[in-house]
């Protein structure tokens, strides 16, 4: 398939080939015949894409400050790695998709193979899309039509908050493409409508709908004209569809509107108010979130879950369809608004002009190849790697490619002379990008058969931590070495299953290497601590802290059926390393967390886990996701024989009453991800005995769930 994508780092716009998904779980597999560039969100991020580093960092003051916090804590050059990596993800373009359902995923129905639908898939030649951002095209509409379904729905989630009424009087600030749809949609409402905008080209498309206008760039005062559109009562409401950094727009709102008017932000502005305008007249100012009720849902968008129509009538899906109906029935035309047509593969000359003219309105892309071309599992990304190697030659596969793949695992083993082979991930594009830039051969979307490729023998598990224990087990099943991105598993089945397939290959004397990414105890600092703990014979207490930061309640990692909670996914990370450094098993785990409390949703990320070990040393694990962002986010003390180490962030390392060693500092952070996968790969070149070894791999495993199920029980 082929998809388009943009570089926030240079601002280049491309025609990407990447191999095509499978329609998932709940998901549908589109072939596009259509698809609208949306003028006003698209020219937004293609214009920041060009913009210089200085200009980025101007429209984005907040991401300025959460940068200069990261270098009071992690340090400059870490820093801007983390910085430079994050532009160098290129972003897919588009949400507004038309095309042919080829493939329906298990659990969808009310779809079927060949209907035509639409869907807020990007600018690609397939697409996949979760069931409930999908509707049916209706026989009248055509594909064309139906490709403004979503950005009219983004116009129509804003009059349903403005909740007009017949006979209103209501102006659209902004006649770009969504606000000439929430023209004629207020129009269809029955309401008296005044469209206000500097482009005059546009407001006459607005009066051909049946609005009066008004042009400020014409010296027309968008209040006075308010006034008299309203036969001097003020509006009813406001709908703002334009992009701006101008609080005019809002402040020109309030002005105009009636005692207890409505005042809704579709689009983009300031929002330097005057309290007085709001306070006298009582007004309601509320912001739009784009297509309806279920964005930025997991439970609705990714996982199907629809509200109950009793109770939500207007979903982003309903939307979808009460559009639909109202191109069917003829309420609502959108062939003025189509300004140009592009072949899809014509599409940087398309954004080209989108950039160049401002006047733009609707960019059609049409699809035209054929679609067995486009079809395609895997797509090479340079010559050679097919010959097969000897077993102890590592040459490996690669099964996921998100952020920490893309920033820290592929650069860890790429630096360790790793030879890549296959990369692949359930998108397509992910792979692409980062694969050709780490030098794999080619990039995937079907695992069996990475599988079955005998030129691999080493795989690198980095997806979702569901996945890990039944990814393993397949990999070890398939006579591959194995290097899995912490948790090992996230239930105590997952965990066995994952024990019983390495025995067995190793009982049918495969010597399969399994290793787990617990990457901290290779940092060079914690190398130097195991040095210097390695004469003390007196146990030791260990103090860990792990100042997580705070995220969402619904972020996957939270869910306990996906990313079995933070505790199994990071804290484990610290288990590892205390076992490391006391070198004796752990004999005993105790964990507590804080209490529920109706103002905090999830207080597992708030625990301290503490470990008693076989050779009398303790420790404490604090992992706490409600700190300073400032505060040291890895703090490392150990306390024994009257002398203390500790170390901030993977930093700074100092010694207290230590002989002959006060510290030990770096310039750049060094978490131990380039020596770990070092190490692992000179095992399986040398057939060495794996750096961490299986009886501890599954040791710290069950501890982990152990502490995990410890805290639930409090629930």
């Amino acid at each position: 398939m082929k998809q388009i994508l943009q570089d926030m780092a240079n601002g280049a716009t491309v025609v990407t080939e990447a191999p095509t998904p499978s329609a998932g779980s709940g998901t549908l597999l589109i072939a596009s015949t259509t698809s609208l560039i949306s003028s006003g969100t698209e020219r937004m991020l293609v214009d920041f894409g060009r913009a210089s580093y200085l200009e980025k960092a101007r429209q984005q003051p907040e991401k300025v400050k959460m940068v200069l916090e990261k270098v009071k804590t992690d340090g400059l050059l870490t820093t801007v790695d983390a910085v430079r990596s994050k532009l160098a993800q290129p972003l897919p373009l588009g949400y507004c998709n038309v095309g042919v359902v080829s493939e329906i995923g298990k659990g969808v129905k009310g779809f079927s193979p060949g209907d035509r639908v639409v869907s807020n898939g990007p600018h690609a030649d397939v697409v996949k899309v979760p069931l409930n951002l999908c509707a049916r095209i209706p026989d009248k509409v055509d594909d064309e039509s139906a490709a403004f379904t979503v950005v009219a729905s983004i116009g129509l989630q804003g009059i349903r908050l403005a909740k007009p009424t017949l006979g209103e009087s209501f102006a659209v600030t902004g006649t770009g493409l969504i606000g000439l749809l929430t023209v004629q949609l207020l129009l269809a409402h029955g309401c008296r409508v005044l469209a206000i905008d500097l482009d005059e080209s546009k407001l006459a498309l607005a009066r051909s709908f049946g609005a009066e206008t008004c042009n400020p760039a014409k010296s027309e005062d968008p209040v006075e004209a308010g006034m008299a559109f309203s036969r001097g009562r003020g509006v009813d409401g406001v709908l703002i569809t334009a992009s701006t950094q101008s609080s005019v727009p809002v402040v020109q709102a309030a002005k105009m509107c009636r005692k207890r008017g409505r005042i809704i932000l579709v689009g983009v502005t300031g929002l330097e108010l005057n309290r007085s305008d709001f306070y006298e007249k009582e007004l309601t100012f509320q912001v739009s979130c784009s297509y309806g009720p279920g964005r930025y849902d997991p439970a609705y968008e990714e996982r199907g879950n629809d509200y109950p129509f009793g109770f939500v009538r207007w979903t982003e899906r309903r939307n979808f369809e009460a559009v639909l109906d109202m191109m069917a029935s003829g309420r609502l035309d959108v062939k003025p608004l189509i300004s140009h047509r592009f072949q899809f593969e014509e599409a940087p000359r398309a954004y080209k002009l989108l950039t160049e003219e401002r006047s733009v309105l609707g960019v059609l892309l049409e699809y035209k190849s054929d679609f067995s071309t486009r079809m395609k599992k895997s797509i090479p990304l340079k010559e050679g790697g097919r010959s097969a190697h000897s077993a102890t030659n590592p040459v490996l596969g690669f099964i996921g490619a998100g952020n920490y793949a893309s920033r820290m695992l592929i650069p860890a083993f790429k630096a360790a002379g790793a030879k890549f082979h296959t990369i692949v991930t359930s998108g397509g594009i992910s792979g692409v990008v980062n694969g050709s830039k780490a030098g794999f051969v080619e990039a995937s979307t079907d695992m069996d058969e990475m599988l079955k490729n005998e030129s691999i023998n080493t795989v690198v598990i980095v997806t979702r931590h569901d996945t890990h224990s039944r990814f393993v087990s397949m990999a070890l099943q398939a006579g591959k070495n194995v290097f899995v991105e912490k948790p090992l598993a996230i239930t105590p089945e997952g965990l066995a299953d994952v024990e019983r397939t390495y025995s067995e290959s190793q009982m049918n004397g495969k010597g399969l290497h399994l290793m787990v990414g617990f990457n901290r105890r290779f940092s060079p600092q914690i190398q130097k601590i195991k040095e210097l703990l390695e004469p003390v014979k007196e146990p030791k207490v260990f103090l860990m802290t792990m100042n997580a930061g705070a995220i969402p309640a619904d972020h996957w990692t939270q869910n306990l059926e996906v990313g079995g909670g933070r505790i199994l996914g990071e804290a484990c990370h610290f288990v590892d390393l205390m076992r490391f450094l006391a070198g004796s098993p752990i004999v005993s785990v105790q964990a507590r967390r804080m209490g529920n409390c109706g103002s905090v949703p999830v207080t597992e990320d708030k625990a301290v886990i503490t470990l008693g070990f076989e050779d009398g040393s303790l420790g404490s694990i604090h992992y706490l996701a409600n700190g300073a962002a400032s505060f040291p986010k890895e703090r490392i003390e150990v306390f024994s024989a009257g002398r203390v180490l500790q170390l901030d962030n993977f930093r700074k390392l100092r010694g207290y009453n230590w002989p002959g060693f006060k510290r030990m500092n770096l310039w750049r952070q060094d978490k131990g991800q380039k020596q770990c996968a070092k190490a692992f790969l000179e095992a399986v070149e040398k057939s060495l005995p794996t750096p961490i070894s299986a009886e501890e791999i599954f040791e710290v495993s069950r501890i982990t769930l152990e502490a995990t199920a410890l805290l639930r029980e409090q629930g």
